[in-house]
């Protein structure tokens, strides 16, 4: 067992995002079977869930002519225009179906429609907290180790947000996949070297 001063933060291994969803990330349920055996390692094991409303503006869907992937401007930036994932209640939110839920927290993020959430910190526009933070904090939590989907967005930006916010940051890649659109999952890696994450 680790020290009581590290979490483990599982990202978003739901069901949309595996293979067969509405967003798959090649591999994405491969990862699986070693994010379960990991937990027992830790004291402090917390579940983030995408978790947006049908209408989200984050969705391709939701803008006239728009189709999935490209870009538009959101109030808080630059934001990618996904398929609809994730949405609240549906089959494709849930958690996939082997992995351990016997977490200590979920965080559900995105779940306001106007702003996208990747990070298990805050919202996209960097402000909005999930939460998450004052649970670490409360709990005298120092270091945390991630894993999940995707490498080069939500569990780039919960590590960025980590180490931004003081935190000793992990990131094991063997259980991650990323989705890497046009660079993406390198991009990723150069900016969480530079933010001292630790990629394992």
């Amino acid at each position: 067992m680790r020290p009581a001063t590290e979490a483990l933060v599982v990202i978003d291994v739901q069901i949309d995002f595996c293979p067969g969803g509405a967003l798959a990330v090649a591999g994405g349920d491969a990862i699986v079977p070693g994010i379960n055996s990991l937990m027992d390692e830790f004291a402090a094991v917390v579940l983030t869930q995408d978790w947006h409303p049908a209408d989200h503006l984050s969705f391709a869907s939701q803008h006239a002519g728009r189709a999935p992937y490209d870009m538009t401007e959101m109030a808080y930036g630059p934001q990618v225009l996904w398929p609809d994932h994730c949405v609240q209640g549906s089959q494709g939110a849930g958690f996939h179906p082997d992995l351990r839920t016997d977490a200590d927290l979920i965080i559900r993020k995105g779940f306001r429609r106007e702003i996208d959430s990747y990070s298990a910190f805050f919202e996209n526009d960097r402000t909005t907290p999930t939460g998450l933070h004052g649970y670490l904090t409360e709990r005298g939590i120092t270091k945390i180790t991630l894993v999940g989907l995707a490498t080069d967005f939500c569990v780039n930006y919960s590590a960025l947000d980590g180490a931004r916010l003081g935190y000793d940051v992990t990131v094991i890649e063997e259980l991650t996949r990323g989705i890497d659109l046009d660079g993406s999952l390198d991009a990723a890696r150069s900016m969480m070297r530079a933010a001292n994450v630790r990629l394992g």
